[in-house]
């Protein structure tokens, strides 16, 4: 081979190396910028990418996941026990009616020894559901209790219906009254009796909530005018009024009674939708339900159980 095929050959080869050198750069530098750092990357999307910095959304609550469904069919022989607030023992037997009209062979047996009786009852497996007029505790959650609201209700101040005090009271003087600084009805305007509180005993849930809405969770007073009933009942509480007792108890139970009447609270009357002393009443059960507590929370949690208990408050 000549000097002058060589030098020909020498000069292709390089021409054709650099024409492979400037595809190449050219290629790599025309890349969309956001794929420059990974060219196997995949094409933006139009949707916010996710992100390690983004928060999570919080957990949704146990009222917003417990849900159950109304029963179409319940097996014959199916028995539900409840026990607790004497608050919804109205509401647990109009429920106990529906359900066994509408489902036959079944039966829901109540009573109403307190709330925190219930849930103790619940808690050693005696029961299914207890009905309670307040919220769990946190220990009480531990332990497997869950609680859904099941329908509101008012607290109302009760007096004998030949009580002379005929006036509304503030919500201050009925902590005062309760809390045992104020004694004698004629400081409220009335006559000059001793004022006889009639307190509910320490496993009642309308105790616990009264004591959280009116005294701002301190303490009752211990004075000798202040007398504590035995029992959670409000049958035996309403007789012990007299003319000169007040006592509270959940306005359902006391809406219709002839003996005694209720006191309005800064004016306003339990029915008002601003009353100050409303709460919220539960069934509790104990994770995870048994197919018959399943069924007959379905049926009171339904439209049909649901206007039951509107109907029977």
């Amino acid at each position: 081979m000549n000097q002058n095929k060589e030098t020909l050959i020498t000069v292709l080869s390089l021409i054709i190396t650099l024409g492979i050198l400037g595809g190449g750069y050219w290629f790599f530098t025309q890349q969309p910028k956001d794929n420059a750092s990974n060219p196997l990357s995949s094409p933006t999307s139009n949707n916010q990418p996710l992100s390690s910095n983004t928060p999570l959304p919080s957990p949704p609550s146990p009222s917003e996941v417990t849900a159950f469904t109304p029963p179409t069919t319940v097996p014959q022989g199916t028995t539900v026990k409840i026990d607790g607030s004497t608050s919804l023992v109205l509401v647990n037997q109009a429920l106990k009616n529906g359900f066994e009209q509408q489902f036959a062979g079944v039966q829901v047996l109540t009573n109403a020894q307190g709330s925190s009786n219930g849930i103790n009852a619940l808690l050693a497996g005696s029961i299914d559901i207890a009905a309670t007029s307040r919220p769990l505790t946190a220990q009480e959650q531990e332990q497997g209790l869950v609680a859904i609201p099941i329908t509101k209700d008012a607290i109302s101040l009760v007096v004998g219906v030949n009580n002379k005090f005929r006036k509304s009271l503030t919500s201050a003087q009925v902590k005062s009254i309760f809390q045992g600084a104020i004694q004698n009805w004629s400081e409220l305007g009335g006559a000059s009796e001793t004022i006889r509180v009639i307190n509910r005993p320490s496993v009642s849930g309308t105790r616990k909530i009264f004591t959280q809405l009116v005294l701002s969770s301190e303490d009752f007073g211990n004075t000798p005018n202040i007398t504590t009933i035995d029992r959670d009942a409000t049958t035996p509480m309403l007789q012990k009024l007299g003319s000169n007792g007040i006592g509270y108890a959940t306005y359902t139970q006391v809406a219709n009674q002839q003996t005694v009447r209720t006191v309005p609270i800064d004016g306003l009357t339990p029915e008002a939708a601003n009353y100050p002393y409303q709460r919220t009443l539960y069934y509790a059960y104990k994770n995870p339900p048994s197919e018959a507590v399943k069924a007959f929370l379905g049926y009171a949690t339904s439209p049909n159980g649901q206007q039951i208990i509107e109907d029977s408050q």
